[in-house]
């Protein structure tokens, strides 16, 4: 048990602080993705820490290494103080990798706010003491509470004139550079779609679903590929229920446009190998990030988005497959609202790391039961809040599959459900099962399965 006698000095890690300070100086970008961690001078224990990050802030847009924030700190002043070019050298050596340096930035500012909280404890106790008017003392205590709750949470309140004005500078320079307003977006690859959509934007949440054999993998995977070969961004995928192996396999059975089943059997002749040689060079210079093990909880998977976003300051979307097949953290007696937990952390995870999430997702049996198969929102299983979180909702209908003398063989509804910035839809597009591709109906040219 911790005595009195134990607590000699306020909360504090040194180490924390030098590997926050040696990953500034490998990459003073990664700070700015913690925006929920933000790292003022005041959260460093040490004064020559805080000299130190004082002088980085000041160097702003600037190189960040040594020799600029040896410079710095001499013109402050305060070079001597922090024990000159020598401790400089060694903080830039510190770190072998930044993998550690999330939780390098929680402890920093966890030990920060303990600080905060003691010397708040601590006027407090001393007004007690004085014991001066009981009503003031118990004013002074709420102030003092509400100030430190405060400094942790920021105003984040902004008047209307603040916004617009910031809007204005954001038109003006869409009308000067029209590129830019697409430059954050990222495009499924499908015309219609996109236009539908506007494209997935940052902070977005898009719920892909449909009954089983629908093919909804199969379409997230062929987003991936649109995504990657056409527009050249990142996207990291969280499989819960295929192999990294299949997941790639598919990919390949698509860009070689090989049929899976000869990938599955073996079955691949000398131009076949050619083909998916072929496609795995163009494949191999793209960002895809494929995860098959132990992301199926939110804490696990939020720590590895962020380590994946500072290892490699690159992710333009994330696709979860899929949503049933995640723990959340509370409700475990509850599915619905666990399931309700899940798509609000995923929600707020897509806002805090500025990306779109798509989340797959199973649909109910109550399709099977009805005459009219096309599934609605209220077909989502173990819905709870899924359709209030959600930006979009994207369902997968195969008339082909409920009834086999139909005309629309191999076609697919892509039902939009649910979209923010528009209109409901439905678009049409056509399967080739072979492959597991889907394309546009006007691109289909002599496609058969």
């Amino acid at each position: 048990m911790v005595t009195i006698n134990d607590i000699k000095l306020p909360p504090h890690n040194i180490e924390a602080e030098k590997g926050l300070l040696s990953w500034v100086l490998m990459d003073k970008n990664t700070l700015h993705i913690y925006s929920w961690d933000k790292i003022w001078i005041e959260d460093f224990y040490q004064k020559e820490h805080q000299k130190i990050y004082e002088a980085i802030m000041q160097l702003d847009d600037k190189t960040i290494d040594v020799v600029t924030l040896w410079n710095q700190l001499e013109k402050n002043g305060n070079l001597d103080f922090v024990w000159g070019l020598d401790y400089l050298y060694e903080l830039s050596t510190y770190l072998l990798s930044t993998s550690a340096c999330a939780e390098y930035s929680k402890i920093v500012k966890d030990k920060s706010i303990l600080r905060q909280i003691l010397k708040t404890s601590q006027n407090i106790i001393w007004n007690v003491y004085k014991q001066e008017n009981t009503t003031n003392i118990l004013e002074s205590i709420e102030k003092s509470i509400f100030d430190l709750t405060q400094s942790q949470t920021g105003n984040n309140i902004r008047h209307i004139s603040e916004i617009i004005w910031g809007r204005t500078k954001e038109y003006m320079e869409i009308v000067d550079n029209p590129e830019k307003i697409n430059s954050k977006k990222v495009f499924s690859g499908y015309k219609k779609l996109d236009e539908m959509l506007s494209g997935f934007k940052p902070w977005e949440l898009i719920i892909l679903a449909a009954r089983p054999s629908m093919g909804k993998t199969s379409f997230a995977l062929n987003m991936v590929t649109n995504i990657a070969l056409q527009q050249n961004k990142s996207t990291a995928i969280f499989s819960l229920e295929m192999s990294a192996d299949s997941i790639v396999d598919r990919i390949i059975a698509e860009v070689a446009q090989i049929p899976m089943s000869k990938i599955t059997k073996g079955d691949l002749t000398n131009e076949d190998f050619s083909k998916i040689w072929d496609a795995m060079n163009l494949l191999g210079d793209k960002n895809i990030y494929i995860d098959d093990k132990s992301a199926a909880n939110i804490p696990l998977l939020k720590s590895k988005l962020r380590r994946l976003k500072v290892e490699k300051w690159e992710l333009d979307l994330v696709i979860i497959d899929y949503l049933q097949l995640m723990n959340g953290t509370n409700f475990i007696w509850n599915r619905v609202q666990e399931i309700s937990e899940i798509s609000r952390w995923l929600k707020e995870l897509a806002r805090e790391l500025e990306l779109p999430i798509i989340a797959l997702s199973q649909l109910s049996r109550a399709v099977e039961q009805r005459i009219d198969k096309k599934p609605y929102l209220s077909d989502l299983r173990e819905s709870g809040a899924i359709e209030q979180d959600a930006d979009s909702v994207i369902m997968l209908h195969r008339e082909d599959y409920y009834d086999k003398d139909t005309d629309k063989k191999w076609s697919t509804d892509v039902c939009i459900r649910k979209n923010r910035n528009w209109e409901v839809w439905e678009i049409e597009v056509f399967f080739k099962a072979s492959i597991m591709k889907f394309i546009d109906l006007e691109d289909r040219t002599d496609w058969t399965n």
